[in-house]
């Protein structure tokens, strides 16, 4: 903390921020947000949601909760795009550089994300609430992503 100013820390400013981008979540099972960081500054963000143009699933429904399709599985069945898959793409579409940087996410990500954040040459990844995933995890930890979750009780 600066002398005289109480400002967060950085985790605790790039948190927060995830925290409002997935405020922008049209899933109708979780609201997950991401945000791409490099050098303390912000070059893309995600929610997740259905592609640009296309009817929210609160007008369609649900295909995995009519189904009862537990968590973390059968990801193809969905009409939405991951946090981390829209703030990949967005970073791709126009032309940021996220090689090295580091991601938060409000949850921790699936297998599908895990492997797109290894490809894109994210270097850490920083997220709030677990997700049930195994493999997910292992790929991370063979991959050499340095992994945290983020402590809340330390703002």
């Amino acid at each position: 903390m600066e002398q005289g100013i109480d400002r967060p820390s950085w985790d605790e400013y790039f948190m927060t921020l995830a925290d409002e981008v997935a405020t922008r979540s049209t899933c109708l099972r979780r609201s997950v947000g991401a945000l791409i960081v490099k050098d303390r500054r912000i070059l893309a963000t995600g929610y997740n949601g259905v592609p640009s143009g296309l009817r929210h699933c609160s007008e369609t429904g649900c295909l995995r909760q009519q189904l009862n399709v537990p968590s973390g599985q059968r990801h193809e069945i969905c009409r939405g795009l991951h946090a981390e898959q829209n703030a990949i793409i967005q970073a791709a579409r126009y032309g940021i550089d996220i090689s090295g940087a580091c991601i938060y996410i409000t949850t921790q990500p699936c297998v599908v994300c895990a492997k797109m954040l290894i490809n894109a040459g994210i270097s850490e990844i920083v997220y709030k609430n677990p997700y049930p995933d195994e493999l997910s995890a292992e790929l991370l930890a063979e991959s050499g992503i340095k992994m945290r979750v983020y402590d809340e009780s330390a703002k």
